[in-house]
């Protein structure tokens, strides 16, 4: 294979436009609308709030403006428009019947703050997909209410505390955190005025049993552990993990984030976690981008529910209600029942696969990343050998021997069609990159990542390794310092 094949699923092979700013498309008239004058005098009260100097709006025609979104939108790689192995993320193709649900008629503009007599179908829809969730997870009480993952863990580990000052354990604020955990974990423990104490991995990345006997004491409040990790392992030892913990008189909190590799197949709570949030935008398929939307319900078990947040949907006779009070609630965290739009596409993603076929989701995520892992493995290292579960885990060891890093494989993916996959991450492995493949991607689709991936493995070890560091050279926008960018955004235009 020629290091310049473009491969059938490439997402950079079509008609696509270089695209000035806005404002260097603008023509010299100030505006392309033009607003009557005001007739009579400006009350002082509203003239204060006139505009003193011109509003600086780019003067475009509507199909001038229509037409640059829309170049710029031919930039962006989407599930879409082709394969999005980031790991740790769950990029899911989002079926198209789950978007014909949301917007039938009834649920496409429901109101968060319509009355609950006009808003049975949807409370009914709600009240089920929690009954699910919960049966799901292994731990029956659920909110619906977190607007995402983090938002979840936020919500959680307020329960934890309050749990935990109920009983007199006010002096517990101790968190154990692994260090393959993701960044979320400790800044939602910071922001409920607790701290966090990194716990080591052992050399198979998991959890070392003695780095977590030795930090349990009388102040920790809690563990935080993924399950599967983010190395893509099973915690093989979570229920001993559990009893440890719940001997030391602290509580486990189970990010859900790779719930995707255990839905269907087993329950966190059966393995003794008292609290889990799950990214029902990953799991259960929504259309990802920008940050959002997303999804994060909790699930408790008994412990901790009288300290959900409210309002919580509650079923009476054939009625569902709203309970807007409890004596012991955390309160709310969100302005309403939940994000409506992603919780309902994630009943339809279960329902069509149903109880009997739930299993299924992560049957063939496992196998599909286990499928990529067999392919790439003895031409990449990995870290860590053996099965993975839904994400498999490489290193840039083999080609850094050429000068070759985990970056230049990345960009040189973007040259072929692909975009790249998690790189630098998790941090306790040098040169990362954590592929996720999810259920939905067919075999064809892997095998051509695969092929990509090997070409770059021959391009290495042929020693032509100006393409790769050079990569990529099809984008307008090259290699970007992302850091740089991040730290020091430009946002506003010169005028």
């Amino acid at each position: 294979m020629s290091a310049d094949t473009t491969f059938k699923y490439s997402a950079t092979a079509g008609i696509q436009h270089e695209e000035p700013l806005l404002f260097e498309h603008a023509h010299e008239a100030p505006s392309s609308i033009s607003l009557p004058g005001v007739d009579g005098e400006i009350s002082d009260a509203l003239n204060h709030f006139a505009r003193k100097d011109a509003a600086g709006i780019p003067g475009l025609s509507e199909p001038e403006a229509v037409r640059h979104f829309v170049r710029m939108s031919q930039w962006n790689h989407g599930i879409e428009t082709g394969f999005y192995p980031l790991g740790s993320c769950t990029m899911k193709y989002n079926p198209r019947v789950n978007e014909q649900v949301v917007r039938l008629p009834g649920l496409a503009h429901i109101h968060p703050d319509q009355p609950e007599a006009t808003a049975q179908g949807v409370l009914a829809l709600l009240y089920e997909l929690q009954g699910w969730l919960g049966e799901i997870a292994g731990l029956p009480y659920v909110t619906l209410q977190p607007a995402a993952g983090a938002h979840g863990e936020l919500a959680g580990l307020m329960m934890i505390r309050a749990a935990l000052d109920a009983r007199g354990d006010t002096h517990r604020r101790k968190v154990l955190v692994p260090d393959s955990a993701h960044g979320t974990n400790p800044a939602s423990a910071a922001l409920c005025g607790m701290h966090t104490v990194e716990l080591k991995s052992g050399a198979d990345g998991r959890i070392d049993l003695d780095e977590l006997k030795a930090h349990l004491d009388a102040d920790t409040a809690a563990l935080m552990m993924t399950n599967p990790n983010t190395a893509g392992a099973f915690e093989s030892d979570i229920k001993e993990i559990c009893r440890l913990v719940h001997e030391a008189g602290a509580l486990v909190y189970g990010d859900g984030a790779n719930l995707n590799a255990l839905v269907g197949v087993a329950r966190p709570g059966d393995m003794g976690i008292d609290c889990l949030h799950i990214n029902v935008h990953k799991t259960f398929s929504t259309p990802h981008g920008g940050g959002g939307p997303g999804g994060g319900p909790v699930a408790v078990n008994e412990t901790l529910a009288p300290f959900l947040p409210v309002p919580r949907i509650e079923k009476q006779g054939d009625t569902y209600v709203l309970l807007q009070h409890a004596d012991t609630s955390v309160g709310p965290v969100l302005g309403s029942v939940g994000q409506i739009g992603v919780l309902l596409r994630a009943h339809a993603y279960i329902s069509a696969f149903g109880r009997q076929h739930l299993h299924s989701i992560a049957e063939d995520a496992v196998l599909n990343a286990n499928y990529v892992l067999r392919r790439l493995q003895g031409r990449y290292h990995v870290p860590f050998p053996g099965l993975c579960k839904h994400e498999c885990l490489l290193t840039d060891e083999v080609q850094e021997r050429h000068g070759v890093k985990t970056l230049d494989i990345a960009k040189r993916l973007i040259d072929l069609g692909f975009h790249p996959m998690t790189v630098y991450f998790p941090l306790i492995v040098h040169g990362a990159m954590l592929i996720e493949p999810t259920e939905t991607e067919s075999r064809e689709t892997l095998d051509a990542f695969c092929d990509a991936m090997l070409d770059i493995a021959d391009v290495c070890e042929a020693g032509d390794t100006d393409i790769l560091h050079e990569a990529p050279v099809k984008p307008f926008r090259r290699r970007l310092d992302e850091t740089q960018a991040a730290r020091k955004p430009v946002l506003v235009w010169p005028a």
